[in-house]
């Protein structure tokens, strides 16, 4: 950046030096009208090396210039690329509960747009303010020099020219933004409408969707000619100005060469040469200003998230091993974003290698036990949570969520191939690893029936698969990674019952030195479990194994009666 800056400064004074070639031009072509050279070999020489001179300045200008872009604007990438590696490694260190206070589109919007802006200051806004300052300075330093009070009518309209520009760069920005919002809006639409596709089709709601997309195009359109109005301005107004300047130079210029006040005729060229140079530099005075206010508030912008403090911080740097004992102990656990109490001292253990089966109504909290368990949440409303009979916020982060495979109540897939998504949970398997634990989701045959098997790329967010195929894939990402604790939240759900009682076959034999946890709705997923417990709001209200449960009165039992009864019928 330093270096961009006397390169800049060096650019802008060889650039400086060719209209004084220009003017001297003149002044041998004027000496030789007036008779004051009569030899044409002598004329002829003098321009030829005038013309040296000014090919020189101006290759070297270009040069500068040339190497003022390699650094002003090579450097403003770096910070960029830089500035959004930092802010995604924030998001990634950032806790869950910071995704459900912010929206998508706004995190988007920070690590892309505003970084943006962010880095137009360091490029283009720094090396134009540099460029400005220095040929404004050298420029005005030499008219003064030649000719004070014609400079001074000279520069006359500038100041004009740069409120002006300023306050039309201040309406074409505002125009910008609400261009840039429509566009977020008709991007936002298009993409609900065909990720929602199936659901338009099937209520018959094409032309009323069709509707909306006209109505919200026709807004942007709109906006769009508001803005092309403001700007069809700037050109017209800037031509209008420096012809206005240009005006004063010769007709002043031309009165005072002919009374005798400025020597050359020379100095006039000069002149007019240096009020066309100077026109961008001070017309930028105003779209500099204005792009240096949108750098200063999009950098307040990334810095709100940037001095963000993670909730869940990893406290250790050692390597902390987990065997797989899970322990709760009059755990209570309330939402800050909702002020929902999930859990309400609730108590249990589990050994490694075990399976607990967790059961009870929507809401319940089961799901909370599981991201506790992952450490997405901690625990801080009260009671404890142990893992091997130690503190959970003990264990080194990565190494306790490298041991948990975690399957999720709503199965997300990437836009990849099945593959790769499996391998998402490992990323150095083999084919045949990959192949192995697709067969113990009962997921492979599904697999090798698609056109391209494996290779298969998924839609977005996996909507290529049918619900239960992605639960499949989902079970076997996790499996893949061979960890010591395996929690499924209701991962069965969207499957058959047969498809249901082979996955449950296989993750017997896979879990058997593991900590398994199952959340399920279903008796037929929690009856060969070690341990089962019933939630109700939060509260356990029953515990033992199947066999004990259903011979107590109680939830666990009316489940399932209710479902036998479903499967005889």
């Amino acid at each position: 950046m330093f270096l961009g800056f006397i390169i800049t400064v060096a650019a802008r004074l060889f650039a400086v030096y060719v209209p004084q070639f220009i003017g001297d031009s003149t002044n041998v072509i004027e000496r030789y009208v007036n008779g004051e050279i009569t030899e044409v070999s002598q004329v002829k020489s003098e321009l030829f090396i005038n013309i040296i001179y000014i090919l020189g300045a101006a290759l070297l200008s270009g040069l500068f210039t040339f190497l003022m872009r390699q650094t002003f604007i090579v450097v403003s990438r770096h910070i960029e690329y830089d500035l959004k590696n930092e802010i995604y490694q924030q998001y990634q260190n950032l806790s869950l509960n910071f995704y459900k206070k912010n929206r998508t589109g706004d995190l988007m919007n920070r690590i892309s747009e505003d970084v943006s802006r962010v880095r137009m200051y360091f490029g283009p806004a720094l090396m134009n303010s540099v460029a400005t300052v220095t040929m404004f300075f050298v420029v005005l330093a030499y008219m003064i020099s030649k000719a004070p009070l014609l400079t001074l009518y000279t520069i006359a309209p500038f100041p004009i020219l740069s409120f002006a520009i300023y306050k039309l760069s201040r309406a074409i920005n505002e125009r910008s933004t609400i261009v840039q919002e429509y566009l977020s809006k008709l991007s936002t639409f298009t993409q609900e409408s065909f990720s929602g596709i199936s659901v338009i089709k099937s209520y018959v709601l094409e032309s009323k969707t069709n509707s909306g997309f006209v109505e919200l195009s026709n807004t942007s359109r709109e906006k769009n000619i508001d803005l092309v109005k403001v700007q069809a301005f700037f050109f017209p107004l800037m031509a209008l100005l420096i012809g206005g300047s240009n005006i004063l130079v010769i007709y002043i210029g031309g009165q005072r060469v002919i009374n005798g006040e400025i020597a050359n005729f020379g100095v006039i060229v000069e002149f007019l040469l240096y009020v066309n140079m100077l026109t961008w530099p001070v017309a930028s005075v105003g779209w500099i200003a204005d792009m240096v206010q949108r750098a200063e508030a999009s950098q307040k912008r990334i810095n709100e998230f940037l001095k963000q403090k993670p909730e869940i911080k990893n406290k250790t740097a050692e390597t902390t091993p987990v065997k797989g004992k899970v322990e709760f102990k009059n755990v209570t656990f309330t939402y800050d974003d909702t002020n929902i109490t999930a859990l309400k001292n609730v108590s249990f253990e589990i050994n490694s290698g075990e399976t607990l089966a967790i059961i009870g109504k929507t809401g319940a909290g089961k799901s909370t036990i599981l991201e506790l368990i992952g450490r997405l949440y901690d625990v801080q409303s009260g009671g404890e949570l142990l893992i091997d009979g130690k503190p959970i916020d003990q264990f080194n982060l990565k190494n306790l969520r490298n041991s948990i495979g975690y399957v999720p109540q709503d199965a997300f897939l990437f836009s990849d191939s099945i593959k790769n998504n499996i391998r998402f949970g490992k990323n150095d398997a083999s084919d045949e690893e990959v192949i192995a634990a697709a067969k113990n989701a009962a997921v492979h045959k599904n697999i090798i029936g698609f056109s391209k098997g494996y290779d298969t790329v998924l839609g977005e967010r996996g909507i290529t698969l049918s619900g239960g195929q992605k639960q499949r894939v989902s079970i076997a990402r996790a499996i893949i990674q061979d960890p010591q604790i395996l929690l499924f939240d209701d991962c069965l759900s969207a499957v058959d019952t047969e498809t249901e009682e082979e996955i449950l076959s296989n993750l017997h034999k896979i879990s058997s030195q593991k900590t398994t946890i199952i959340v399920s709705h279903r008796i037929s997923s929690a009856k060969n479990a070690d341990k089962i417990i019933v939630l109700e709001e939060g509260e356990i209200v029953q515990q033992g194994s199947h066999n004990q449960l259903v011979k107590q009165e109680g939830y666990y039992k009316d489940l399932y009666l209710k479902q036998l009864s479903e499967k005889e019928n």
